[in-house]
């Protein structure tokens, strides 16, 4: 009798064993499932976001190509257009879309020059301004000129070291040792790689900083910069221009927009000044390059798009072809 009790005894705990089995793979398998079903919802949502992402491009696109019809020549605020959310209505869901000029910032790639395809070489007066819009935001002046050497060093295509500048062997020293990319920068979060690039540096710099992918003279837009953008325009002729003039010049912009840069660098605060051509030029009236910046929310789910648009669609001057997406950046930026 004893014998069939343990028998029966240990039955019962071979039962128990493998339901508590049973019970651990069941709930793994629906933990699992859970997790794939939420990583399928969230890629639909994904997919769906982006196509709303697209649709708000093409909505953009006809919109900057209805500015540039009004007047080739200049680019204005008329319409109402700078940095204005424009609300999508979405089945699900919301969608945000802003246009921006993305000409009105310091482009890295100006730093240099491409004189061969391919072939980047040092452009000294963009050295030059570079290092005095750091100095007009609070940077330490030496601090402020050390970045502009290396971060041109990051470009031009040679190995050599040009005035307080930074190359290979700079890079090879360090205790994670990397080189310099030698190339147009993609990202502005590049820079954070340069030698004397701090994260207090960067984050000062981010708001005045762009990559535009050109390797060209900053053109900036009087007609749509704001008056505390103003240090973009001191920059342009270093140790020159005060802050206070560039401001007043930005404030005094007629209803219309300066028709030319001459009409500008004419403005009562600037008209002491004789900018060479090619720096009064810089002062210019209108603008190739806009950002879409586009915020889609589809229940939980949130999904951001800047997209670099090209007004000019390619061509040398704008009204010649429709503008044109030329690069497009998803999630949120550094």
């Amino acid at each position: 009798m004893k014998r069939g009790r343990d028998q029966r005894g240990a039955a019962l705990l071979s039962v128990l064993l493998l339901v508590a089995v049973m019970a651990v793979i069941a709930a793994t398998a629906l933990d699992r499932l859970t997790l794939a079903t939420r990583i399928a919802g969230s890629a639909a949502t994904v997919d769906q976001g982006r196509a709303y992402t697209f649709a708000a491009e093409q909505i953009a696109l006809r919109r900057v190509a209805d500015l540039v019809g009004r007047d080739p020549a200049k680019l204005t605020l008329a319409g109402d257009w700078l940095g204005r959310d424009f609300t999508l209505p979405l089945p699900g869901g919301e969608g945000r879309a802003r246009l921006s000029d993305a000409n009105n910032c310091f482009n890295l790639n100006s730093l240099a020059a491409e004189t061969l395809p391919g072939k980047l070489s040092q452009r000294s007066g963009a050295v030059a301004q570079f290092a005095e819009l750091m100095k007009l935001i609070g940077i330490d002046q030496s601090e402020a000129q050390g970045i502009a050497g290396a971060a041109a060093d990051w470009i031009d295509s040679d190995s050599n070291e040009g005035p307080l500048g930074a190359e290979d062997n700079v890079y090879r020293g360090l205790q994670a040792a990397y080189l310099p990319a030698n190339r147009k920068m993609a990202d502005v979060s590049e820079l954070r790689a340069v030698r004397g690039v701090t994260p207090k540096t960067y984050a000062r710099l981010k708001p005045w900083i762009c990559v535009l992918p050109v390797a060209e003279p900053v053109k900036l837009n009087v007609n749509t910069l704001a008056p505390e953008q103003a240090p973009l325009i001191a920059m342009l002729i270093p140790g020159q221009i005060r802050i206070a003039d560039a401001r007043a010049a930005l404030a005094a912009r007629p209803a219309g927009g300066y028709g030319s840069s001459v009409r500008f660098w004419e403005a009562r605060s600037l008209e002491r000044l004789d900018p060479p051509s090619d720096v009064a030029e810089q002062a210019g009236v209108n603008s190739r390059w806009l950002a879409l910046t586009t915020n889609v929310t589809m229940g939980d789910g949130f999904l951001k798009a800047v997209s670099l648009i090209d007004a000019n669609g390619g061509a040398a001057s704008a009204g010649r072809a429709p503008p044109a997406i030329v690069r497009r950046d998803w999630g949120e930026s550094d």
